[in-house]
Parts: C-alpha cells; sequence; structure tokens
C-alpha cells in the first residue's frame, strides 16, 4: 500500500544573490516533495543565515565600520584610507574631527536585493588618545591645554552635537 515514492537525499547546487541577508529566502522550483498522484514535484525554500562580518556591520543595505584617528590626525585633519567591500577608500577627516563623526561612502554597501543600487558604507571615527607619553610629550600637551579654552558647554550638558546614534541612523 505504499505511495510509489522513495526518500533519497540528493546535493543541489544553489546560486546565493548579492544583497541576501539573514531571513532571506530562495525558491528552487521543481527540487521539493513529488506531488501527489504523480503530480508535478513542488518547490524547496531554502532559507538563509548569514555569517557577521568581523570588521563590517550592516544594516539593511548600509554597512558601517569604526576607524581609529589619532588626536593629532583628529585635531588637524588628515586624509586616511578606509576598508570597503570592494578594496580600500580614502576619506578627508576635517580639523576638529571628533569621536562618533559619520562619514557616508555612497554607493560602498551592499547590493540591493529587489532593485538596483547599492546602499552606503558608514564610516564612524573613533579618536585614540594615547595612553603612554613620553616627559616632552607631557609637557607639550599640557602646554596647548593652557592655550584651549575650557569645555564648560560640553561638561553642563548644554552641547548641541549630534548623539553618536543619531548620526549613525540619521534620527
Amino acid at each position: 500500500s505504499g505511495g510509489g515514492q522513495v526518500s533519497r537525499e540528493r546535493e543541489l547546487s544553489v546560486k546565493i544573490p548579492a544583497g541576501v541577508d539573514t531571513g532571506s529566502r530562495l525558491r528552487l522550483t521543481g527540487e521539493g516533495e513529488a506531488g501527489a498522484g504523480g503530480g508535478p514535484p513542488g518547490d524547496l525554500y531554502v532559507f538563509l543565515q548569514a555569517e557577521d562580518h568581523p570588521f563590517f556591520g550592516r544594516r539593511e543595505e548600509d554597512l558601517y565600520c569604526e576607524i581609529p584617528v589619532s588626536f593629532v590626525q583628529a585635531a588637524l585633519g588628515d586624509e586616511i584610507e578606509v576598508p570597503t567591500i570592494d578594496g580600500k577608500d580614502k576619506i578627508s577627516v576635517p580639523e576638529g574631527t571628533q569621536t562618533g563623526t559619520v562619514f557616508k561612502l555612497k554607493g560602498k554597501g551592499v547590493p540591493r536585493l529587489r532593485g538596483s543600487g547599492r546602499g552606503h558604507q558608514l564610516v564612524v571615527v573613533k579618536v585614540v588618545t594615547p595612553t603612554e607619553l613620553s616627559g616632552e610629550q607631557r609637557k607639550l600637551l599640557a602646554h596647548l591645554g593652557e592655550l584651549l579654552p575650557p569645555l564648560s558647554a560640553a561638561r553642563d550638558g548644554n552641547s548641541k552635537d549630534k548623539s553618536f546614534l543619531d548620526k549613525l541612523f540619521g534620527s
């Protein structure tokens, strides 16, 4: 009283389109279970689980990364090289750049799954403060500190700068 079907396993090659993410579903037409009563086979659905990248984060089609810059690069400005999924690119860090400043590399994100174009890459700057200073470096920074105005606005909570998350996600 069998149904005339034999269960078997087989390997299939699946082309994964650029831009898929965790939860994306691919349909393989005609690769599913055999149809009832000798009917055509159904479809096989493959649900994808994307691995996290060690350097880039992702939010929809946009990628983001954090790039360290020195105190001197942030204060005086510099042109720095930034990794992208296509290789390297350069961004100009203007003088006075603060930790949390976000730069957008247009079209350097993930390809859009449905539609054309690509997302963007958001580069978040992290100003790195030196942890070990020589005696001369210490004296020079102390002298600079005497020449700079106090940061009373930031300490009093009156700063009008956007928060890190506001800059990163455009809120």
